[in-house]
Formats: structure tokens, sequence, C-alpha cells
């Protein structure tokens, strides 16, 4: 009797303790689209207990005492809701609905232009890559001059040098040679062709905006030449409160970049100013005796108008002037000192584009633009013995109706795209003259709540080429506000250009002319698929990953070779190719970030049977960068990047080298912040583990630069905004 007396009260006493322990369930969804939110943390703070909801957006937390408590909803992209419950919960109480907001602020950010559509980054078909707020700020620190470091360390974009004394650059998407994609400046065509070199030397940062980035076939809205995509550089526009800022950076290579911007916006009339001075002195941190950054001294001026007729009609006009003189080669003769027959490569230009853009919305569903860019670009390129300089004059004009309704989105419109070469020195004429005219139609569909289609239809017509018709689909499926999944492709072409990487290294010489009766345009087809994946797995840990695959032919790929003592285009029976995968992961936590990235990308030449490597890629390559950051105060970041062995155009294969850096910043004060960068900081330099040249060097013959050349270089300086 007595040991079931015990048990009785035990049993009592523990039915009391379960009675004592509530549950809560709750059901969350999308304010705006009233569908369940997967993932969703629910946490209360006192008895540090939670869960996330399940695909359905329920989430059950059981064992809560009683007492009155504070519960945090945390969901990535949406405003924090903080509620008070006590337990026991009153009827009314009990498996609740709660709506989240979308943080429309953090979504403002990653409205990306290159698509045209008012949709945000996560509900288009296209997949858009933006380098935007405090990371493209991070990177405008570490090379305030130029945008070659900027894209570089982006996944999938790798910027070829192609000269090893004046260390031009190009960019190359997925592998691809430079000229298969589109460098534009707020939807306008500004680099292209001969103006295209240098480009990346002398865009500097500290005025864009944001930088967007659409890999693969983007051709219906901005041409057949995106073939293996675009780069839109977005620039900084005025808003309610005016700004002053202004930057200066030295560099332990002795460069020196100053910069200011001003912005300023009333009911009217709107303005932005930018100016910049760059300059570099001859540097040689290996002591062959050619320069690893040259000689250089550049002057940049942006300033632009914006007009508010009214409500429904804005105006704007833009400027962009570039004067530069660099100079590269023996840094002996560069120096000043007498060296008989010395090599160099002296590089003058001039830069001038303006830009006009007219909005006018008709109704809140209708609107109209127009658009005009002109492009006046003058380079000479010299180097001992052989003087190569010219002309090149561009305009682009376009005219586009969009219709918003309410699950469909409409844009149409034509354009005209001039473009001329006028040669003033060299051993061949280079010269051309080319037009395009033509139209297009997009459509971004809602076919039911989770999938979107999104078609396009482009129709150029090349003065010497010919017709093309350039279709393009993508579709994007979301199960999920964390899950989404994108599949899409089109055509595109690339008529025949001498203005390549390949020539840019010869310096355009010895170049025989391209004679467009002999020649058909380049073609080509691709398509990516990805998946995008982010989690929020408590109140301060989240994990975001994207998986792309990809693939791309160009057929009658355009080829340089040698012909006795000069070189010609020719175009083989075969194909190019690229095909690979990228994978992106993001880690958050508190105040910690942790960014890897790995490419892996295989192209390779089908010419005449057989299949070679295409030279200067890296078919494997990891980014992988660590932040600390507190918003507002102090940030620092470690950066580790890794290229595998790449074939070089002699046959031989390169080495794999790492590239390490170290940058921080300071905010002081609201007006004052500095900066300071370890670059390269292993000092990883192709002439430490390879050359760069043979012969000798008064006369050298280059080899392949696919390493740093200018090795270990700290900068440093401060920002100041008013």
């Amino acid at each position: 009797m007595q040991i079931k007396s015990i048990l009785s009260l035990l049993t009592l006493l523990l039915t009391q303790s379960l009675l004592a322990q509530n549950s809560f369930i709750a059901t969350i969804i999308d304010h705006e689209e009233k569908t369940p939110l997967i993932g969703v943390t629910v946490f209360f703070p006192t008895l540090n207990i939670g869960n996330t909801t399940n695909a359905s957006g329920e989430i059950i937390i059981t064992n809560i005492p009683d007492g009155t408590y504070t519960i945090e909803i945390r969901y990535l992209g949406y405003e924090t809701m903080t509620i008070s419950r006590a337990f026991p919960l009153v009827e009314t109480q009990q498996n609740t609905f709660f709506e989240l907001h979308p943080d429309h602020e953090e979504m403002e950010e990653i409205t990306v232009s290159s698509t045209r559509s008012s949709r945000t980054i996560q509900d288009i078909p296209t997949r858009v890559e933006f380098i935007a707020g405090e990371e493209l700020s991070e990177k405008g620190n570490m090379k305030p001059g130029d945008i070659r470091m900027l894209l570089n360390e982006s996944t999938g974009i790798q910027t070829q040098q192609t000269s090893a004394t004046s260390y031009n650059s190009s960019i190359r998407i997925q592998g691809l040679d430079g000229k298969y994609t589109q460098l534009l400046r707020d939807g306008l065509p500004l680099y292209s062709g001969f103006s295209g070199g240098l480009s990346l030397m002398q865009i500097t940062p500290l005025d864009l905006k944001q930088v967007e980035v659409i890999k693969g076939a983007s051709s219906t809205l901005y041409g057949g030449g995106a073939i293996a995509g675009l780069v839109n550089l977005i620039s900084k526009s005025p808003i309610d409160d005016p700004e002053l800022s202004f930057m200066a950076n030295a560099t332990s290579a002795f460069g020196l970049d100053v910069s200011g911007f001003y912005s300023v916006k009333n009911k009217k009339i709107g303005t932005t100013i930018f100016t910049s001075y760059n300059n570099g002195v001859a540097y040689d941190p290996s002591g062959i005796g050619l320069t690893a950054i040259p000689e250089f001294e550049r002057f940049t001026f942006n300033p632009k108008v914006f007009v508010y007729l009214s409500n429904e009609t804005t105006i704007n006009v833009g400027l962009n002037l570039i004067l530069e003189d660099r100079l590269g080669g023996n840094i002996d003769f560069i120096e000043g000192r007498e060296i008989d027959d010395p090599y160099f490569e002296k590089n003058q230009t001039e830069r001038v584009s303006t830009q006009f853009q007219l909005t006018h919305q008709f109704h809140e569903k209708t609107s109209l633009t127009l658009k005009n860019s002109l492009n006046f670009y003058d380079r000479s390129v010299e180097i001992p013995d052989y003087l190569f300089s010219g002309n090149q004059t561009s305009s682009f004009s376009e005219a586009s109706i969009t219709l918003l309704e309410e699950s469909t989105e409409w844009i149409a419109g034509l354009n005209l795209w001039t473009d001329s070469f006028v040669q003033n020195e060299g051993d061949n004429d280079l010269g051309f003259l080319e037009s395009v005219v033509g139209v297009f139609v997009q459509n971004i569909w809602n076919i039911q709540p989770l999938w979107t289609l999104e078609t396009g239809f482009r129709l150029d017509y090349h003065n010497e080429y010919g017709a093309f018709a350039l279709p393009r689909v993508s579709v994007l499926y979301e199960p999920s506000t964390e899950l989404t999944f994108r599949l899409g492709g089109g055509l595109g072409y690339k008529s025949p250009t001498a203005f390549t990487e390949d020539t840019e290294r010869l310096q355009f010489q010895k170049i025989q002319p391209i004679n467009p009766n002999n020649f058909n345009a380049e073609r080509s087809f691709g398509g990516n698929f990805d998946v995008n994946y982010q989690l929020a797995l408590s109140n301060e840990l989240s994990i975001s990953t994207n998986v792309l695959l990809f693939y791309t032919q160009i057929q009658n790929p355009l080829v340089l070779t040698r012909s006795g003592p000069q070189f010609e285009f020719i175009q083989p029976t075969g194909f190019v190719d690229t095909k690979g995968v990228e994978v992106n992961m993001k880690w958050s936590y508190d105040h910690f970030k942790l960014f890897i990235g790995y490419t892996h990308a295989n192209v390779l030449n089908h010419y005449n049977d057989r299949v070679t490597e295409l030279p200067l890629v890296a078919k494997h390559r990891l980014n992988n960068v660590l932040m600390y950051e507190k918003h507002g105060e102090f940030w620092i970041g470690l950066e580790a990047y890794y290229f595998s062995p790449q074939k070089l155009s002699d046959g031989s294969s390169g080495k794999s080298y790492w590239i390490t850096g170290l940058m921080t910043e300071k905010v002081l004060n609201e007006t004052l912040s500095i900066f300071l960068n370890f670059e390269n900081f292993l000092d990883t330099r192709q002439t430490k583990f390879d050359t760069i040249y043979t012969g000798s060097i008064n006369n050298p013959d280059f080899r392949d630069i696919y390493a740093p050349v200018d090795g270990f270089v700290i900068n440093g300086g401060f920002k100041l905004t008013f």
C-alpha cells in the first residue's frame, strides 16, 4: 500500500508538471502574396527555445512554462515581428496566423535595371548577379582607380591581362574571349571594338550605384553581341538628401587616386558631378627592368543633369570625359636614363561620350523611353618603330514602350546602332563602317503563382552580314521563398572585328583587315540552369547557396593565325564551346560573413576534327572571403583566390597560384572613415615562378600573362562624406 501511495503521488506531480507546459502553434504567411513562408524562425529569447516553419508555414513549439514572454519572428528579406504572449493562451490566440511584411528597403537595393522590368531580382526569370552597397564600396577601396579587381573577384568572371607593360585587360565570362561580353553604362553601349581597349583600366568605380552581370545570351534587349553575357555599370542618381563626398588613396607602388562626387535634387532639377585624378609611377617589383605597372596620368569628368518636367516626364543628360597618357616598358628609359634602343609601349587616349534618356509615363501601366548615346574615341599605341592610331565614332538610339498588367509585362522597341573606325597610322588599314537596325519584344508572364515565363525575340539587320533572328526564353519556378529554379537560353551573333584580345597583344601590327565578303558572322546558342536556396537557421545564422550550370557554343569562330610575316583571321570548320558549373555559398552569423565561390569552366576549340583547350582559362577557380563587420563602425576582410594551371598560347602550361588579401575600414564619425588594404600580401607574381618574355629586354617577345605581375601592394586612404 505504501508503494502504491508513492507511485500515485509521483503520477500526480508529473501530471501537474505536464499541465503547466504549454504549446505555441501558428502559421506564418507573406503579407502581400498570402502564401506560406518556409523556414521562418520563431524564437523565445527568455527561454532560449525556438523552431522554424514547415512547408505549410506552420510551426509548433512545446514545453513552454506558464508566464508572459516576448516572441521574435524573423525571416531573411522580411521585417522582424516582435509580439508578447501570456501562457496559458486564451482561446483566440491559439493556432494564430501571422503576416510578415517584406523589407522593401532591402528589396529596393537589389532591384536591377538591366532587365528593364519593374520586378525585383527575386521575381524575374533572368538570372542577374549584382555588386552594390557595402560590397561595391569595399571593393572600391581596394582599387579606386579602375574596375578590374572588382570584376575579377566575382565567380565565373576573369579579367585577362593582354599587355605585360601597359596593364591592359579584358573581361572573360565563363572563359570566353572578351569580345563576346558587352560592357554597358546605364544600359547604353559605350565600350566595344577599338574603344574597348583600356576600358577596364579607365573606369573608376566610385560614382557607381551598382554593377549588374547577366551571364549567357542576352540578345533581346541589348543585341546579339552579348554572347557570353553583359556587364552593366549603373551610375548614381540624385536622391532627396544632397551628397558631397571625397576620397583620397595612395599605394606602396607610388600610385595616387583622388576623386569627388556631388549630388543634389529639388522638385524640378537634379545633378550629379563626378571627377577624379589618377596617377601612377613606373613600378618594377621584380627588378627585371620592365614595368609591372606603367607610368600613367588620367583625368575623368562625369557631369549629369536630371530634369523633372512633371510627375510623368523626366529627362537626364550626361557627359563622360576621360583623358589619359600611359607609358610602360623599359623602366630605365621611363625614368629618364639614357638607354640604347629601349622597348616601350605608349598609349594616349581621349574618350568622350554623351548620354540622353527621356521617360514619359502615359498612365500607371504604360511608359515610353527614348535613349541616345554618342561616343568619340581617339587612341594611339606606339612601340619602337611602329605607331598605330585611329578614331572610333559610334552612336546608339532607341525608342521603347513598356506595358504593365496584373500578371504580365511587355516591352517592345526599335534601335539603331552605328560604328565607324578611321585609321590614322598603321601598316594595314583596319577601318570599317557598320550599322545595325533592330526591333525587339519581350514578355514576362506569371503563368501560375509558382511559375513565371520570360520570352523575347529580336530581329537585327546588319549592313554587311544581313538579318539575324534571335529568340530567347527563361523560366522561373519558385516552390517557396527559400528555393528557386531558373532555366533559360537563347541565340546570339557577333559581327567579325579585328579588335580582339589577340590583336591588342600585337598592338594591331601586321594585322590583315577583314573583308566582309569573305567572312560570316559568328553565331551562338546556349543556356543555363541555376538553383538558389536560402535558409535562416536562427535569428543570427543564415545560409544562401546558388548552383549554376552553363553551356554556350559559338559557330563560325574567328581565329587569328600567322601567315608569313603577317597575321590574318580565318574561320576554321568547327566551333568553340564552354561548359561548366559555378557554385556560390554565403554564411552569415552575427557580424561574420563567409563567401565561397567555385568555378569549373571547360572551354574547348573544336577545329577541323581536332579538340584543344582554349588558352588562358583557369579550369578551376576558388573565391574565398571572410568578413567581420559591425555596421557603420568597422569591418575587416580576408580574401584568398585560387587559379588552377592554364594552357598557354605556346602550348605549355602555366603554374597554379593563390592570391590573398586583407582589407579594413574604420568609420571614425558620420563624416570621416579611413581604410587600409594589403593586396596580394603573399607577393604572388608570374616573374617569381615563370617568365613573361623571351629574347632581350630591348626587344622582348612577350609570353602570355596569366598571373599577377605587380605583386604585393599596400594601399590606404580616407573618405569624407557630407
